[in-house]
């Protein structure tokens, strides 16, 4: 297993900006790849980002690209998410996750960090 915290949330302006950060440790060698995921308020998850733990690939959801950049120091066991041009509908608690090796879906996550945008 691979355990995951979070850091880097906090209250910002919209136009503003964050940089989430994940500590990965455990069973990291067992990690395809790492990913980022939003839940506001009364909503579902949303996918936000997701890298390749080789760095070489990553995906966004149409609603942050542009906006997000994920980035990753696997040598250091660390995943980023840079949020520039943050909106009020950006407000959430981000997840960070990993899904492992074999696996299609994320299997194990972080307990979360609060970002809230004021407009």
């Amino acid at each position: 297993q691979v355990q995951l915290v979070e850091s880097g949330g906090g209250l910002v302006q919209a136009g503003g900006s964050l940089r989430l950060s994940c500590a990965a440790s455990g069973r990291t060698f067992s990690s395809a790849a790492m990913g980022w995921i939003r839940q506001a308020p009364g909503k579902e998850r949303e996918f936000v980002a997701t890298i390749t733990w080789s760095g070489d690939s990553t995906y966004y959801a149409d609603s942050v690209k542009g906006r997000f950049t994920i980035s990753g120091n696997n040598a250091k066991n660390m995943v980023y998410l840079q949020m520039n041009s943050l909106k009020p509908e950006d407000t959430a608690i981000y997840y960070c996750a990993v899904r492992y090796k074999g696996k299609a879906n994320f299997g194990s996550w972080g307990q979360g960090t609060q970002v809230t945008v004021s407009s």
